[in-house]
Parts: structure tokens; C-alpha cells; sequence
């Protein structure tokens, strides 16, 4: 689903808690694993992922990642949490370079948000 605030329009989870994209990742797979992991917990399900209001469904896909779970991706974009938003709404990731790239919120239209 999707959430308004100062940065525009992003994607979240069912509970509200804000997602990201990191731009170090390419071809819909992930690089970030260990210690990015930990500070960028990846979205992941055990079924078909759903989207919510104001995301579009055909966007969504999945990959397996390299421990075997399943990791959530939107418009090519494996999708991440952060590990400091403790609380829907929040969006303290937003634009941090860690782990070798950059880190942004999701639009709806599946682009990161550079502001």
C-alpha cells in the first residue's frame, strides 16, 4: 500500500512501515546480505505478494535470496525496511549511503524518491 508525507507518496507495508530500494542492487536481485541485511531487513513473503491502495499488483514479483527466503520486489526493485523505523510513518533511511549505495523510498510508480 502506499503513505503520504514529507518526501511524497511511498510504498509500505500491510502495517504502514515504510520500504525501500537500494540502488546498489541490479537485475531485480539483491546485494545486500549479512550486516546490510541486519541494518536493511528485506521484505519477504511465503506466498504471492499482494499489493495494497495505491500499489500496482503487476509490478510485484519475488526472487529466492541466498538463505533460501523468499524477497519481495517492486517495479525491479528488491524491497527493504529499515531497522531504526520502529514505528509506521517513519522514514529515517531515507537517503542514507550505506552498504555502497543509496538508500530511497519507493513510488508508486516503483522509482525512488530523490528528495
Amino acid at each position: 500500500m502506499t503513505k503520504t508525507g514529507s518526501a511524497g507518496t511511498y510504498l509500505t507495508d500491510g502495517s504502514g512501515k515504510s520500504l525501500y530500494l537500494f540502488v546498489a542492487d541490479t537485475g531485480g536481485k539483491s546485494v545486500c546480505n549479512g550486516a546490510c541485511a541486519a541494518a536493511w531487513p528485506p521484505l519477504t513473503t511465503s506466498g504471492k505478494p499482494t499489493a495494497g491502495s495505491g500499489a500496482t499488483g503487476s509490478m510485484l514479483t519475488t526472487f529466492t535470496r541466498s538463505d533460501g527466503s523468499t524477497q519481495v520486489v517492486y517495479n525491479g526493485h528488491p524491497l527493504y525496511y529499515y531497522a531504526a523505523d520502529t514505528a509506521a510513518g517513519q522514514t529515517t533511511g531515507q537517503g542514507l549511503n550505506q552498504f555502497g549505495g543509496l538508500w530511497w523510498l519507493v513510488s508508486p510508480a516503483g522509482a525512488a524518491i530523490q528528495k
